[in-house]
C-alpha cells in the first residue's frame, strides 16, 4: 500500500516561524489561546484547534493556505490541513 503524501508541501516556505508569540486575532478580542500555529505560506501566527477560536483553521478556510507548523518552541512538526496529514 502506498503511504499517503501531502500535496501542499510545495506551497510552503522554508520552516517559517512566528514574529511574535501571540495569536493576533486573540488579542484583538481579548481572548486567550493554547497553543500557537505558523501558517507556512504567509508567516502568520494563529491559535490552534484546542484553542477556544481556533484561528490557524479559519486563516486555512479564509486563505486556502494549507500548510501549518507548531510555533511551540521545540516543536518541529507540520501539518496540512487539506490532506489531514503530519510531517516531522
Amino acid at each position: 500500500m502506498k503511504a499517503k503524501t501531502c500535496s501542499h508541501l510545495d506551497d510552503a516556505k522554508a520552516n517559517r516561524k512566528p514574529g511574535v508569540f501571540e495569536c493576533e486575532e486573540c488579542v484583538k478580542m481579548g481572548s486567550t489561546w493554547v497553543h500557537l500555529r505558523t501558517c507556512q505560506v504567509c508567516g502568520k501566527t494563529h491559535c490552534c484547534d484546542s484553542s477556544p477560536n481556533k484561528h490557524a483553521r479559519a486563516h486555512y478556510h479564509d486563505s486556502n493556505h494549507a500548510v501549518i507548523a507548531s510555533a511551540e518552541p521545540g516543536e518541529t512538526w507540520l501539518y496540512c490541513y487539506e490532506d489531514e496529514l503530519f510531517t516531522v
